[in-house]
């Protein structure tokens, strides 16, 4: 490491990113009553200990950090706030887990990664969860209490399950899951009898598998669904951990755990023995896609399974085709006749092919270039003696590896795997590339695997000029043309979006003079809006000589603008104000020409529709003068739904009447619109406001389909007959589904809830249907 830290880890707040991501430490003074004056400092390192940034901190006591997706830094502090600072210490934003957290205090708090982003969940001072599942749109739940709980559980984490998230806790013996709706106890299949306290629980970094350490000294692994036992071993040690996380491949059949104590660290799995390692100072593990990392302050190492195809080539005696295939390699480089004799043996065993896909997948997961080398020299030797070997393959490691050495580089310092670069693929690379400012590295990336212009070198360059906007000690004028000399005309560099970075950073007048290089007006506009230059907007687009940007123009003025500003504003632009007395005219009086057209050619239907439309025009332009916003040119079930979403219920119910909308239709509209919207209360109004004509399973679908189950319940004792089974089994009552299914003695009802039957827990349901198939066939 390259790091020079005076502290030890164990003094520090430690946070890690996964895929070899940035390492931040935050000396935590507030447990340490000697120090309670001095300031801690936040400081960002590279994998390999290189400093990116430094700051002192100046906010309130922090209780946990953690990384994003996105490697931003969010420090959890103890009054619920969480600070986001980016790679390089600039502060990017803060938010607030709620008033309840800020009065009762943040006891722990975890960083936890899901499909929808990042999510911070919270164990408040009143012993209470609450969660938010994406930091990027803040929605925070407060989780259900758990009964009798009078002090903090002894370990607790997040689970992910049906793409919710979950806490699970242990108090004593005790397991408990907490949903947005329930909390319900839970216990382990298969664990080891005595347990009085759990004493430290991982997730798997997918969150399929979960581990707990028990105060007996076994380790109890299993699905994190806790559905299934996987194995359970006794490490004979009853101290709590320090760490404990799961180390294993993708797609790979072994299970690990690594264990971490002061001085020691164990692998255990479902084997009879552990391996064990002394530790020689203190030292920090980072669960990863494919392995664990472990660093510490002198050293920084990767614990992983060795891939199947290293194993094959290089155990001791390995007779498998890619381990005589390099040696046959290394021995023709002696110009040794032992090469043909290696060779031979292969090709009369039908195995070269599969010699030189082993060698090719083994360089990808060797860390030194010089074993790289080795092994593709090998393959590469093995694919002269085939007829029809597709190169792309061997030509695609030999790229891969190229990259993933350049970055693995210590003064770049992102330590990525195969496994992971390809799970995080080229394009999130190069992102973390621009992150870093590493511009020049990323694009020599870009051209060496020719990539395309918009995802390469031209996005680079356009990250680069964002970067630039930054520089506020450098003046508008000089920004503006240094970034137009290096950019010049790159195809696929938006000079808007570099504009709209600028005016982010409070800079308006550079986003003005940025604009003036962007050559296309539909791009100039909506930032100008943006920015309350409307005038200089209108400008623009008349100079563009599109009528439909000049009317968008037009349509933001009279919502921003009294009616007398209004007119004052068009009175300067002729041409403005001429398009907007005739647009609306001009396409109701086309219309009424083709509608006159189809009379005669007594197409009535075509007629009819041309009216509808007219009407609906200037529905919507009445519409726009009364309520504002946007509803020209809508389709009628958009401008309904547009209505809905307004509040404006009575309106929409009366337009559909005026169009003769059927009772079927509104209501899916309806209720589409109010579950976007999350009105609950008004959704559960509207379905008893009379007899549903679409039925009920349609809002047992679509509130699974906001993945709320608690609102989805509310409707299933509505679903008719039919459709009931469907409805409980969409909410995951299986065993409801099953008595259903029985008392109407339908078979394929009751295999639809067999099918859905998993694990031990529904084990009596599916019991039970094969008992009342069993009876029915003896009648």
């Amino acid at each position: 490491m390259d790091w020079d830290l005076k502290e030890e880890l164990r003094d520090c707040l430690v946070a890690a990113a996964p895929y070899g991501g940035p390492i931040a430490l935050l000396r935590n003074p507030w447990r340490k009553e000697k120090a309670a004056s001095v300031r801690p400092v936040l400081e960002i390192y590279s994998a390999s200990g290189m400093p990116l940034a430094s700051l002192l901190w100046k906010s309130g006591p922090v209780v946990s950090l953690g990384w994003s997706a996105e490697e931003e830094l969010l420090c959890v502090q103890e009054d619920g706030v969480v600070l986001v600072y980016g790679l390089h210490g600039d502060f990017r934003r803060h938010f607030s887990m709620g008033n309840e957290v800020l009065q009762n205090r943040v006891l722990d708090a975890r960083i936890f990664h899901t499909e929808f982003g990042s999510g911070v969940a919270i164990l408040t001072g009143a012993h209470r969860f609450t969660l938010s599942a994406n930091v990027g749109d803040l929605k925070l739940r407060r989780m259900p209490e758990v009964p009798g709980l009078q002090s903090a559980p002894s370990c607790w984490t997040t689970l992910c399950q049906d793409r919710v998230a979950h806490i699970l806790l242990a108090v004593g013996p005790d397991l408990y899951l907490l949903d947005h709706a329930a909390c319900s106890s839970v216990t382990p299949p298969g664990l080891a009898p005595g347990v009085s306290s759990f004493l430290q629980m991982a997730v798997s970094f997918t969150y399929r598998h979960l581990a707990l350490f028990t105060d007996t000294g076994y380790i109890w692994m299993g699905t994190a669904s806790l559905k299934e036992k996987l194995c359970e071993f006794n490490c004979n040690i009853r101290a709590p951990p320090k760490q404990m996380v799961w180390c294993s491949r993708p797609r790979s059949k072994e299970r690990a755990v690594v264990v971490a104590w002061e001085r020691r660290l164990m692998v255990v799995g479902d084997a009879p023995e552990s391996i064990q390692f002394v530790l020689d100072e203190d030292s920090y593990l980072v669960p990863e896609l494919d392995g664990v990392r472990i660093f510490s302050r002198s050293t920084h190492e990767f614990l992983h399974e060795v891939p199947v195809a290293s194993e094959e080539i290089f155990k001791i005696a390995s007779m498998a085709p890619g381990a005589l295939l390099l040696e046959a390699q290394k021995e023709y480089e002696k110009e040794s006749q032992k090469a043909d004799e290696y060779l031979r043996e292969i090709q009369e065993l039908g195995q070269l092919t599969q010699a030189v896909q082993q060698c090719i997948e083994a360089a990808g997961h060797e860390h030194r270039p010089d074993m790289q080398k080795s092994l593709l020299r090998a393959a590469s030797f093995g694919k002269c003696f085939l007829d029809r070997f597709p190169p792309d393959s061997f030509v695609r490691m030999c790229q891969d590896l190229r990259v993933l050495n350049a970055v693995r580089d210590y003064h770049i310092g992102i330590p990525l795997t195969y496994s992971q670069y390809k799970q995080l693929t080229i394009q999130v690379l190069l992102d973390r590339l621009v992150l870093r400012r590493l511009y020049p590295l990323a694009i020599q990336i870009c051209e060496y695997l020719r990539l395309p212009e918009v995802q390469g070198v031209s996005r680079i360059l356009a990250h680069w000029a964002c970067y630039k906007v930054q520089q506020k000690d450098v003046s508008d004028e000089d920004v503006a043309r240094a970034i137009n000399q290096k950019l010049g005309d790159t195809p696929g560099v938006s000079y808007s979006d570099i504009a709209a970075r600028a005016y982010g950073c409070g800079r308006t007048e550079l986003a003005i003079k940025l604009l003036e290089y962007e050559p296309r007006s539909g791009e100039q506009v909506p930032l100008l809006l943006k920015m309350k230059r409307s005038k200089l907007a209108l400008s623009k687009a008349i100079e563009s000589g599109d009528t439909d940007l000049v009317f968008t123009v037009l349509l933001h003025l009279k919502n921003e603008l009294n009616r007398g500003d209004f007119f004052m504003t068009l009175r300067n632009q002729p041409m403005a104000l001429s398009l907007y007395r005739q647009r609306i005219e001009g396409r109701v009086a086309a219309l009424q020409t083709a509608a006159d057209a189809f009379y005669k050619a007594k197409n009535e239907f075509a007629a009819k529709a041309t009216e509808d439309q007219m009407r609906l025009l200037r529905l919507q332009r009445r519409l726009e003068d009364e309520l504002g916003g946007r509803f020209l040119d809508l389709s009628l079930h958009d401008t309904v739904t547009t209505l809905i979403l307004g509040g404006h219920n009575k309106r929409a119910e009366q337009l559909a009447r005026d169009f003769r909308i059927p009772d079927k239709r509104l209501w899916w509209l309806k209720l589409t619109a109010l579950a976007d919207l999350e009105d609950w209360e008004e959704l559960e109004k509207f379905s008893k406001s009379k007899k549903s004509p679409i039925g009920y399973l349609p809002f047992v679908e679509i509130c699974m389909k906001q993945h709320n189950k608690y609102e989805a319940k509310k409707y299933t004792s509505r679903v008719g007959p039919e459709q009931k089974v469907k409805a409980l089994l969409l909410v995951g009552d299986v065993a409801q589904a099953a008595d259903v299914a029985i008392e109407h003695r339908n078979e394929a009802e009751l295999s639809l809830v067999l099918s859905h039957c998993t694990g031990a827990t529904d084990g009596a349901t599916a019991d039970k249907i094969q008992r009342a198939r069993a009876q029915a066939q003896k009648k």
